[in-house]
């Protein structure tokens, strides 16, 4: 029933690669089925000036797609001078969800950039963005610690996100392309790897749905985001 072939319940194939570029503080080249994105963390001993002097760390993302990401090229953002609206809601979302797993007091004055840059889309690049955005921001992290400039470990909970959404009047976990651009009902689901919920984003496209289907569909996104902690934690042990 899936373009794809998967089960109503499947996930695409997941691989997270860790140590993809040479200079970042952490970076993973995550791939979800077709959709790839490398995800770099920088570490800055500055916060922005309205935490300055807090004592709170913070951890902010930047987003973005190259040209070819897509089926048709792309012209840079950068060469229209300003950043879309839904790169700047993305790129937002992303930095809210990594900073509801870290402790701001453990990290100490100091912020952590993460850079998503998505090398190809298939669908759900903003969960494939969250998710290897947390192993980027992981590994930065233990060269803190490991260098003494962290004593407690800031990272309280893994992050993780996926999407699901009703296609062809099912409910499906894990939409690419071609079930996104077509599911009656879409949704984004961002949870810890413990199963509390950070964010959901969810939205008709073309019918309505029933609070059995959404407790269905928040069934799919536990199964899924419990598959992506684990893989998290394979990437990064």
């Amino acid at each position: 029933m899936r373009p794809s072939g998967r089960d109503l319940s499947e996930m695409r194939a997941v691989s997270i690669e860790t140590g993809f570029t040479k200079h970042a503080e952490g970076s993973c080249l995550i791939k979800m089925g077709d959709t790839h994105v490398l995800c770099n963390a920088t570490i800055e001993d500055r916060v922005p000036p309205f935490i300055k002097g807090s004592g709170l760390g913070w951890v902010t993302a930047e987003y973005g797609m190259l040209p070819r990401a897509t089926n048709t090229r792309m012209r840079r953002e950068a060469a229209s001078g300003k950043q879309g609206g839904r790169t700047v809601e993305i790129q937002r979302l992303i930095g809210r969800a990594l900073r509801a797993g870290v402790d701001r007091v453990a990290l100490g004055e100091r912020q952590i950039t993460v850079d998503c840059d998505v090398i190809q889309a298939d669908g759900g690049t903003r969960c494939a963005s969250i998710t290897g955005g947390w192993v980027a921001l992981r590994l930065a992290v233990n060269k803190l610690m490991k260098a003494g400039d962290v004593i407690s470990d800031p990272l309280v909970d893994p992050v993780a996100a996926v999407s699901c959404g009703i296609y062809a009047g099912q409910p499906v976990l894990d939409l690419d392309y071609p079930e996104d651009s077509e599911a009656g009902v879409d949704g984004n689901f961002i949870m810890t790897g413990s199963g509390k919920l950070i964010e959901v984003q969810m939205s008709a496209e073309g019918s309505v749905f029933s609070r059995a289907q959404m407790d269905q569909l928040m069934d799919l996104a536990s199964k899924g985001v419990g598959e992506l902690a684990a893989a998290q934690k394979a990437a990064t042990a």
